[in-house]
């Protein structure tokens, strides 16, 4: 009796276990992205950056971004290595810029007219992962956009890839890794 309560209970742990291990293509559950079927990445907020940015185009965005990768993705870039191999997977985080009056107060003694911006509210998390067969048709990559958790729909899903053409002689990618 007490082997039988010892195996359920090692058969129950073991099953709690690999119900919160992340996939092995490192995407958590959830919703997918149309088109690609990418999810959002199990424990991508711990990546390593690749680069910060700002994207403004006046009178409509205004937004400070964040460019992640997983450690294949990290290791490609520190190694110059293209294409970038299978299982790479670049996390590109956007939130709306502010305006931080209380930093320009701090600032304003010693650097007169100084401004200072911090993140505001997030925008949406984007998502490129490379599988250079499943996502053949696309240069190897797959594409998500997700806002609030929530993948975007087919229609802001559909130009990912000709987004990415002037890329093509990076592997697509836009981002490089900031020195």
């Amino acid at each position: 009796m007490k082997r039988l309560a010892f195996l359920l209970l090692a058969v129950a742990t073991l099953g709690a276990i690999v119900a919160y291990m992340p996939r092995a293509s490192g995407q958590s559950e959830g919703d997918a992205s149309p088109i690609y079927g990418v999810k959002i990445p199990a424990g991508y907020r711990d990546w390593k950056i690749i680069a910060v940015d700002q994207l403004l185009v006046p009178g409509k965005t205004d937004q400070l971004r964040a460019q992640l990768g997983n450690d294949i993705a990290i290791k490609a870039f520190k190694d110059g290595t293209l294409p970038f191999p299978d299982g790479s997977i670049i996390a590109a985080i956007h939130w709306t810029r502010v305006l931080s009056e209380d930093n320009n107060k701090a600032l304003a003694a010693k650097f007169p007219g100084a401004q200072s911006f911090l993140v505001g509210s997030p925008v949406n998390v984007q998502f490129m992962v490379k599988d250079s067969k499943k996502y053949a048709a696309s240069g190897g990559w797959g594409f998500a956009d997700f806002k609030d958790g929530k993948p975007g729909d087919k229609a802001l899903h559909e130009p990912c890839f000709s987004c990415h053409i002037p890329a093509k002689d990076h592997d697509y990618v836009f981002t490089h890794y900031a020195p």
